[in-house]
């Protein structure tokens, strides 16, 4: 059984201080254990989730939501946690399908739970649809399979499995690299629907940049040099100082 006790949240976050708040509380009522990882936030993101009862992990620069998942999956499987839910800091996604997530696990044995945004697609930005859609087209022809929303940030993650695997990026293609790498290591993938909420506030994707490096991890995917296991970096040697990650509880 996947019990919430073996399941950390992990919440990268960039000046979310509108939404932080409601977010850790809706989702301590799902799991006992909230990680806010804050990326270099100018805001009061940090006091916000700690006050709300969350851990805060920051960095001390912002230097990417791949590299926040880093750091927030790395600290909750050198926690003890054996999975990790990721969410959105913005409130896009809704705590209350979480459980959703963790059911799938347990009845399919999927190592990986994405939540999949797309039968309530017209709540997500014109824009950011299209490229969602024509990433996931993408994607889906290298796995061979129908994936289809291959840029959610909501998921459900075996973090040693995660551990295991050689990802090199730091931006939003961490969301393309990571599943592609789930799949080519043969563990299964699935997919589940969850309901979209519209943000406040802009977006922190950038349509054309994002693309474009999303595109350059394309162009040189298969010819990555492998990297160490992500935890291996965030855990087992010194963060480089720019970061100087902190704990707080």
């Amino acid at each position: 059984m996947l019990e919430p006790t073996t399941c950390a949240a992990v919440i990268p976050c960039l000046n979310e201080s509108a939404s932080i708040t409601p977010l850790v509380a809706a989702v301590r009522r799902h799991l006992p254990f909230v990680m806010v990882v804050d990326d270099g936030s100018t805001d009061d993101t940090a006091n916000l989730a700690q006050n709300a009862g969350a851990v805060v992990v920051k960095h001390e620069f912002n230097f990417g939501k791949g590299a926040a998942l880093k750091t927030g999956l790395s600290l909750a499987l050198a926690q003890g946690f054996e999975w990790a839910v990721t969410l959105d800091g913005d409130g896009q996604h809704a705590p209350e399908d979480l459980p959703a997530l963790l059911r799938c696990a347990e009845k399919t044995g999927a190592l990986m739970v994405v939540g999949n945004r797309m039968n309530d697609a017209r709540k997500i930005p014109w824009l950011r649809r299209r490229v969602n859609r024509w990433m996931s087209r993408k994607l889906s022809q290298r796995a061979g399979r129908h994936l289809p929303d291959t840029q959610s940030g909501f998921r459900l993650i075996h973090l040693p499995i995660w551990a295991s695997l050689s990802l090199n990026t730091e931006h939003f293609e961490v969301e393309s690299e990571m599943l592609i790498a789930f799949l080519a290591a043969g563990r299964r993938v699935e997919f589940v629907p969850i309901r979209v909420i519209r943000s406040g506030r802009s977006s922190h994707i950038h349509p054309v940049a994002d693309s474009l490096r999303w595109l350059r991890w394309w162009r040189n995917f298969g010819r990555l040099p492998a990297s160490r296991n992500p935890a291996d970096s965030i855990i087992q040697e010194s963060l480089p100082a720019a970061v100087q990650t902190e704990m707080i509880r």
